[in-house]
């Protein structure tokens, strides 16, 4: 499985044109504590929509997958990749990582 540490993300978003961020989380989550970065599409998807609504996602295209810790987001990823997704990738840790180690304004819940 691709990962990539919280430290990487910018980095690598800057690297790869038209990144998906894909947030897997419940749309509660989302409104509490939402990830988004500037010039970078995020896509709220809750994991139990994913099977529904991957084809919204390009194959080749690059998508990172994140959750609150990166379980939901690592099946996800894993999921998309059996459907052909090449360059899918799980953010470690999740929003907590990021919120603990990038942006220690984002609530932590």
């Amino acid at each position: 499985m691709n990962r990539l540490h919280v430290q990487e993300l910018i980095p690598f978003t800057q690297a790869h044109a038209g990144v998906v961020l894909l947030d897997v989380r419940e749309p509660w989550e989302v409104a509490l504590a939402p990830l988004a970065l500037e010039g970078v599409r995020t896509v709220a998807m809750p994991m139990g929509e994913v099977p529904a609504r991957c084809t919204e996602l390009a194959t080749q295209q690059p998508v990172v997958c994140f959750c609150h810790h990166g379980m939901r987001s690592a099946q996800v990823v894993a999921f998309l990749m059996h459907q052909g997704h090449s360059a899918v990738y799980n953010l470690e840790g999740g929003t907590d990582a990021w919120a603990r180690q990038v942006d220690p304004a984002m609530p932590r819940y």
